[in-house]
């Protein structure tokens, strides 16, 4: 119509112009009218319209003319070529916006499928509600989810399907809800429709804007039960681990070498002295950490070696002197190229301190067991002296005093086998003092250079050198009229590092062939095994004597 009607008013001008006598030359009047009906009709209408201009024109001009000029006719040809070309321009516009409309449209649609499909078959709940939270539509899982149909939840509010415990977080967080913060999510309990609860990650988020009132929600349901009762059985373990570490005072603990830092659980800081942090630098250690041990600590782990063991022990200096063993175990990692040690710390210091206190005890009970083997020693000693001894022409007092002059020497040996430990003496005045009481028989020989033996070494040579001499009193030529004892010791060489070998040689009548019973004094002789003092001990016992050897380390010497 609108066409129809701007060619009725181009035509009804045309007549009025001739008709006054005013005639376009060019025929422009009707080039408005043609873009006008060709940019609102098809190409055809807009050419037949036109010729229809170009024929009105050109009897207009007869009717004032008589018949048509040659102008006019070129003029009218001209105006229909241009006229023609309008129309295939706007057809040609047309046909082009054409089909990107359609194809527009069609990725519109397609789009619209895809995400309508998403929606239908989403593994999460989808729906939408308006501003009351009323449910408008809704995908088939939330349907299931909830156990409901979908026609039963289609216009039923969100809040009527969230646990009562749970319904206050809810109308809070929707009143919230502005295009500053337009969504959130929070775990809730949802009710099913047999009365049991779903937990789920709620997400609700705003589908409009402010400048429009606000017609609906977008819900997002996502199933988390599963998930939260692993996660709630992850928080009972560890809390039973936590306990488990508390009552057996152990700490966890991790060192990350990449950064130099690290860190552990309450217990580990408490076996540590310091308070809790999430991580520290492992330098901030270096002052509790006494320094012959603090290279256990540093030492990175060795490379390609993911899973091997570590397990060291390390001393604690605490503020007020007190000094803790802690023991580290656990084993190396290497996480993104990160080289890392994890494991679980242990106060050891009580268990080192009872292993110390039986040490002392064993110590003790070894000691009065060797006292008590010392004294059962003694008497036959005496005997033996007694029996060596004559009476000088029958003297009584001089019988005596000689006596007494060799229970003194045996008093002076056994003082120094009860002193502490950091006394000290030579090898020399240990056999002189030992020997003492049977060296004016001129039954023993000394030879030797001089050897300073010290601390608890110059105690166990003269035990070595006691059990001897008792052996020989008991069964050798000590307690017997014939034969002699011949000690003697020497370096291996001319080297400060040299070994001295020690040799005891008697040579007489023995009263017994060897030794029935291994006691006491055969493990400080190391008869069948290592020596109290010294290594590569050998006991020979022969019908004409005895001979006894060891060596001795200059460590051991000068101990």
């Amino acid at each position: 119509m609108a066409s129809t009607a701007v060619l009725v008013a181009t035509l009804l001008f045309e007549v009025t112009v001739s008709v006054a006598g005013a005639t376009d030359p060019a025929f422009l009047e009707f080039i408005p009218a043609i873009v006008v009906i060709a940019f609102l009709e098809s190409r055809l209408i807009a050419v037949g319209s036109t010729l229809l201009m170009a024929a009105a024109g050109l009897g207009a001009r007869m009717v004032m003319n008589g018949q048509p000029l040659a102008d006019d006719w070129a003029r009218a040809i001209l105006l229909v070529l241009a006229g023609g070309m309008i129309a295939f321009l706007f057809d040609r516009s047309r046909q082009s916006l054409q089909a990107a409309l359609d194809v527009r449209l069609a990725a519109v649609e397609a789009a619209e499928s895809r995400y309508r499909r998403a929606f239908e078959r989403a593994a999460l709940g989808f729906a939408t509600a308006n501003d009351r939270g009323e449910l408008l539509r809704l995908n088939k899982r939330l349907s299931a989810l909830l156990s409901y149909p979908e026609d039963e939840l289609v216009g039923r509010p969100i809040d009527e399907l969230v646990h009562q415990d749970d319904r206050a977080l809810l109308k809070n967080s929707l009143a919230a809800l502005t295009s500053e913060a337009p969504w959130f999510g929070s775990e809730m309990r949802l009710i099913r429709r047999d009365g049991s609860t779903l937990w789920a990650w709620l997400t609700l988020s705003l589908s409009a804007s402010d400048t429009v009132p606000l017609d609906s929600l977008f819900v997002v349901v996502d199933d988390i039960t599963e998930r939260r009762a692993a996660r709630e059985a992850l928080i009972a373990q560890n809390e039973w681990l936590d306990l488990a570490l508390s009552a057996g005072r152990l700490g966890t603990w991790r060192i990350d070498y990449s950064q130099d830092v690290i860190s552990g659980s309450r217990q580990f800081w408490e076996i540590l002295g310091l308070p809790p942090a999430a991580f520290r630098p492992l330098s901030d250690l270096s002052s509790i950490i006494h320094a012959a041990d603090w290279e256990k600590l540093v030492s990175r782990p060795g490379k390609g070696q993911p899973g091997a063991n570590y397990d060291v022990e390390v001393r604690l200096q605490r503020p007020g002197g007190e000094v803790r063993w802690v023991a580290l175990r656990g084993r190396e990692e290497s996480r993104n190229g990160r080289d890392q040690r994890i494991g679980i710390a242990a106060d050891l210091t009580e268990r080192r301190q009872t292993t110390l206190l039986r040490a002392a005890v064993r110590r003790q009970e070894k000691l009065m067991l060797e006292q008590r083997h010392r004294f059962s020693n003694l008497f036959p000693v005496i005997t033996a002296i007694v029996k060596m001894l004559d009476a000088p022409e029958g003297s009584l007092a001089k019988f005596k005093e000689m006596l007494v002059e060799r229970i003194r020497a045996l008093e002076a040996t056994h003082m120094l086998l009860t002193r502490s430990a950091d006394g000290s003496s030579t090898i020399r005045d240990l056999l002189v003092r030992e020997l003492k009481p049977f060296a004016d028989a001129g039954k023993t020989v000394i030879t030797g250079p001089d050897v300073r033996i010290s601390g608890g070494a110059a105690e166990s040579f003269a035990m070595i050198v006691h059990e001897l001499t008792t052996n020989s009193i008991k069964h050798g030529v000590l307690g017997d009229a014939q034969g002699n004892v011949e000690a003697r010791w020497d370096f291996t060489s001319a080297g400060a590092d040299d070994e001295i070998v020690f040799e005891w040689i008697e040579t007489g009548r023995r009263r017994a062939a060897s030794i029935k019973r291994p006691g006491f004094g055969s493990v400080v002789l190391g008869v069948d095994g290592t020596p109290l003092i010294g290594h590569s001990s050998q006991f020979e016992v022969r019908e004409d004597g005895l001979r006894y050897s060891l060596r001795l380390s200059s460590k051991e010497v000068h101990a």
